[in-house]
This record gives structure tokens, sequence and C-alpha cells, in this order.
């Protein structure tokens, strides 16, 4: 790992993997220790990832102020990032609700902004949220799983104002194109990384501008990518699709069979969609 200052004085941290150019990698959760990307896939055998903690997560620094947990402020550590690693500009990845800082990064810096890849994006920063319609899209294809009955009841009652404690572990198999071993792995280490102080103020008032962002999009010529998964209920494909049409020129591709974690369910369709992307090729054929 590898540290530098933030502009209030935080120290934080980011590790790299690979070689190649450089890709700053920006995790979601929100608030979720990084370690939960890995090697994104084995992409690092393409670029040299260079993947920050946010803030009071991994091994950067609980900040003094915790308002900096905010979704805006944190655009500044990105920065801060970008003058450390002497780059005039960033390729940019964000996953989740990574995205919504890579946004507002592309809003306030856009003349920083090299290729922006937004991963299973979460749409906050734009203002948009799925409708039951496009979450019903997602999981209703999933009925044949023996985890369903028991998904889609906690879903339901989560919907209703009825979840029960346990729902959100119940609803965690709609997040993966396979619930298999290695995804309930990867789903049982999310408690221990993610700060959930962090987590509550990262959508505080005044985390957002959806108009400021929305016009900021409309005006952007940068090459984007925004890749969905097939199944995820977190970022439907259909909400991913609305938040392409605000940015001209982005390229969409929804993966097949994958959840929001698209590099677990499948690593080589995930890196050769983002290596072409990041290489100015055209995208492979989902």
């Amino acid at each position: 790992m590898t540290t530098f200052v933030a502009p209030d004085g935080t120290t934080l941290a980011y590790r790299t993997v690979g070689g190649g150019g450089p890709l700053v990698c920006l995790p979601g959760g929100p608030a979720r220790d990084s370690a939960y990307l890995g090697d994104l896939g084995g992409l690092g055998a393409y670029r040299t990832l260079i993947i920050p903690d946010s803030r009071g997560t991994g091994r950067s620094a609980v900040p003094a102020d915790v308002s900096s947990y905010r979704c805006d402020r944190l655009v500044d550590d990105v920065e801060a990032l970008r003058r450390h690693l002497g780059l005039d500009r960033l390729d940019l990845l964000g996953h989740s609700a990574g995205a919504n800082v890579a946004l507002q990064y592309a809003t306030r810096h856009p003349e920083r902004v090299g290729r922006l890849a937004l991963v299973t994006p979460s749409t906050r920063a734009v203002g948009l949220t799925a409708t039951a319609a496009l979450r019903e899209e997602v999981t209703r294809v999933r009925a044949g799983e023996p985890w369903y009955p028991e998904a889609i009841a906690a879903l339901d009652s989560m919907v209703s104002g009825r979840a029960t404690a346990d729902a959100w572990q119940a609803i965690a198999p709609f997040f993966y194109g396979r619930w298999d071993s290695a995804a309930e792995a990867h789903q049982a280490a999310e408690p221990g990384q993610r700060n959930q102080e962090a987590a509550r103020v990262f959508g505080a008032d005044g985390a957002f501008d959806p108009p400021a962002a929305r016009a900021a999009l409309a005006a952007h010529r940068g090459p984007v990518l925004l890749l969905a998964g097939e199944l995820d209920l977190g970022a439907p494909p259909g909400l991913v699709a609305q938040l392409g049409a605000l940015m001209p020129g982005a390229d969409l591709v929804v993966q097949p069979g994958a959840g929001h974690y698209p590099w677990l369910d499948d690593a080589d369709r995930f890196t050769a969609t983002l290596t072409a992307f990041l290489e100015g090729a055209s995208a492979p054929a989902a």
C-alpha cells in the first residue's frame, strides 16, 4: 500500500496491481474496503490498476470531520490522488456507488478525465432511481433458482416496509450471476469491509446536484463505457440505459449472466470488454 495526503490532511491509502497504463478504480459500497474489487478479474494484466481505499475504509485514515464522507467531498480526494500520481488526465473506473464519485469528478474536472468506465453504476448523482418494473425485469428471470422464494419474499418485505433484520442477507443472491461458494464468500466479507457511519453520510443533504451533473454530462465528449449486469438488482440494465441517454456517445454493454460484480461472473468477458474500451477498440459483442 502507498499513501497520499488529502487536502484536509487525512492520510489515504491505495494499492497498485499489474502493469501498463494507469487506471484509477474507485470502489463502491458506499464506504466499502476496496479489497472486494480484488484485481477486477485479472484486468491488471492489461493496465496498472490504482485502487484507493476511500477515507475511513481499508487502510485509509478516519477523517477528523465526518461530513467529509459525503460523496461530493470525496471528489477532492480523487483530485489529490491525480496530483500525487503526477497525471495530467485520469482514465477512471467507478464501480457501483463509486460511479457517483466518478461522475461528480467528471462534472467538476472534465479536463482531467480521459476514458471513463462506469461498472454497474449507482445513478444517484444524476437523480435516477430504479422503478419496480426495472427491478422486476431482473428478478423474475431467477424464478427457477432454489433460493428465489426466500429472496423475493424478503425483497417484497423491504419494498412494503416490513423487512426483517435478515432481509438484506436473503436478497444477496440477486446481486450475483451465480449464487455459488465464491459468491457466498464474497458477500460474507461485506459486513466487515463497510464503514457504516461513512455509508450513512455518503448521500447526506448536499451530496448530489443532479441538474449540474446532467448538464455537465450532456456536454461531455470523452469516451464513456457503461457496463451493466444482465441480472443485476442493484443497477438494472434499464436504469443504466437511462444514464447512457444523458451522455452523448456513451457505449452501453450489458454483460450476459452477470450481476453487480461482473468480474466474478465472467472474468474473461469482463476484461475483454474493459480492455477493448480502454484501448479505443469496439467492445466485444454481448
